[in-house]
């Protein structure tokens, strides 16, 4: 059944003008900073890689930053991917039929989880495929690439859990977009914070840009792996206990 809520997710959202929109925008977006990056390493950067101690080449000057500003941009959509998710069908009131499902609180949240991480899924293979398209004129670094990739899966699905867990707090697709957008946005900066203060270990670990920048170098570490699923299970967990919640009071 988690798979097929899962399914249904998805179609749901290849249905949505908004997913359309939001795929279409950042399409366009990444395409012209690609195109950007591209012709920068074309004109200044491959002229002077000789010069280089370290054997780098187009998958750090040209993919690396296309992933990063895909990165950017995906933490500015996922809240408006996410917010509908649960808090819609409180509002419709449609949640009530899942509750009554013999269905588990696991299973309808897993679900839903699932089919908003194959939708991103989708999104990132499609955008994948522009520095695949390198490929037609020469080669790029297979290891740096899968890290790369690796590495902005597991942000973009950090970040679909927590928006699923505020999208169920709320009946408002609007404040589960908006509180969504907080939550990252304070995880994401927690690492300058921690700069600022005592506490610089602890703030750099929970920052997720200090993690997700260990992959952008290509280094797999299990740390920042481990951090990614941590913060998936913690909010898959509380959204489960929070729509407990919900159906114990009906």
């Amino acid at each position: 059944m988690i798979f097929t809520i899962a399914g249904r997710e998805i179609r749901s959202m290849f249905l949505s003008p908004l997913a359309w929109a939001i795929i279409g925008v950042l399409q366009f977006i990444l395409s012209y900073l690609f195109a950007i990056y591209l012709q920068n390493f074309l004109i200044n950067i491959q002229p002077q890689l000789h010069r280089l101690t370290a054997p780098m080449g187009i998958t750090d000057f040209v993919i690396a930053p296309m992933y990063e500003a895909a990165i950017y941009s995906m933490m500015f959509t996922i809240p408006l991917i996410t917010m509908r998710v649960i808090s819609e069908e409180k509002r419709s009131h449609s949640l009530a039929l899942l509750f009554s499902a013999p269905l588990s609180m696991t299973e309808i949240v897993v679900g839903k989880f699932l089919g908003v991480v194959g939708f991103l899924g989708i999104m990132l293979v499609i955008y994948s495929l522009m520095p695949l398209s390198l490929l037609l004129a020469g080669s790029i670094d297979w290891g740096l690439f899968a890290s790369i990739v690796l590495g902005t899966f597991l942000m973009i699905s950090a970040c679909a859990a927590i928006g699923v867990f505020m999208s169920s707090l709320t009946a408002q697709p609007t404040i589960a977009a908006i509180s969504t957008f907080g939550a990252i946005l304070l995880l994401w900066i927690l690492s300058q914070v921690g700069s600022a203060s005592d506490t610089t270990s602890v703030m750099s670990y929970l920052s997720m840009l200090n993690h997700v920048q260990t992959f952008m170098r290509g280094i797999f570490n299990t740390s920042d792996f481990v951090y990614y699923l941590l913060v998936i299970t913690i909010f898959v967990v509380l959204s489960i206990r929070r729509l407990d919640g919900d159906r114990l009071q009906r």
